[in-house]
């Protein structure tokens, strides 16, 4: 196997010697090999992408650390775990974005609306999800088919309280130039049955966490839920309570999915 210097490697991988002696010792990135009387460290050309890997991560703000844990994960799980890491770090700089609007106003005279916001622990609870890319138009009827017509086929009952009632995670925007995708969430007790009975369907665990909600009147407009979101974000970041993962909107025990924005919109907080 033909071996690069540490010289030559560190031009091909965009890290320094340095660095990379700092990798080494951390178990991040060891030398392929080490010449017992210099010490002088050998890489092999195929370990550049782990190198590559980790200088993006590092880029990208994840601490040395979970960016060696990431590197180390199967491709599609490191992938989703780096888009979920990205999508709260776009999260929190929305939120900055809107608070120094709302400081700006405020020193100016013109407050712009405020909502109320509180928090709630959410115990833990078995799901049953679809997750879809949906444009605006397909969002509604795709909705109601998993919420009224597979939930009433399985015999789920309506929901009668917060606790079960059905949520839609935004994973991404939905607009004219976004397809998503979107989670509909059903909280049931036989999750992992009605999933092994519909191959469309997912059974996961939503763990035990607090969340951050507003409610959401029934006659509310998309630029008032456009508002409700932006002043989560602001107040995730006031707090100094990171977000643990996207938007939810719920939908309000009693009233058909589609029949009007009822419930709450709320994003998960971190430990």
């Amino acid at each position: 196997m033909e071996l690069v210097s540490i010289g030559d490697f560190a031009r091909l991988s965009g890290l320094s010697p340095r660095a990379l002696r700092l990798y080494d010792e951390m178990g991040l990135l060891c030398p392929a090999r080490v010449d017992t009387h210099s010490g002088y460290r050998w890489y092999a050309p195929e370990q550049v992408k782990r190198a590559r890997l980790l200088v993006a991560l590092r880029q990208l703000g994840v601490p040395l650390a979970e960016a060696g844990a990431l590197a180390d994960q199967e491709p599609e799980v490191a992938a989703r775990r780096v888009s979920d890491s990205w999508a709260r770090a776009e999260f929190e700089h929305h939120g900055r974005r809107v608070l120094a609007r709302y400081l700006v106003e405020e020193l100016r005279g013109r407050p712009g609306p405020r909502f109320a916001v509180r928090v709630r622990a959410v115990p833990q609870r078995w799901l049953v999800t679809l997750q879809r890319h949906v444009t605006p138009d397909e969002l509604v009827p795709m909705g109601r088919d998993f919420l009224i017509r597979r939930m009433r086929a399985a015999g789920v009952p309506r929901p009668v309280s917060r606790a079960d009632a059905p949520f839609i995670i935004y994973h991404g925007l939905v607009t004219a130039d976004s397809d998503g995708p979107v989670e509909w969430c059903r909280p049931v007790d036989d999750a992992e049955a009605l999933a092994a009975a519909d191959p469309d369907l997912t059974a996961r665990v939503d763990p035990a966490h607090e969340e951050a909600y507003v409610e959401r009147p029934a006659a509310q407009s998309d630029p008032e839920t456009w508002l409700v979101m932006e002043a989560l974000a602001a107040w995730a970041v006031e707090h100094g309570r990171p977000a643990a993962g996207p938007i939810r909107m719920t939908i309000g025990p009693g009233r058909e999915p589609g029949s009007g924005p009822s419930g709450d919109i709320a994003i998960p907080l971190e430990a």
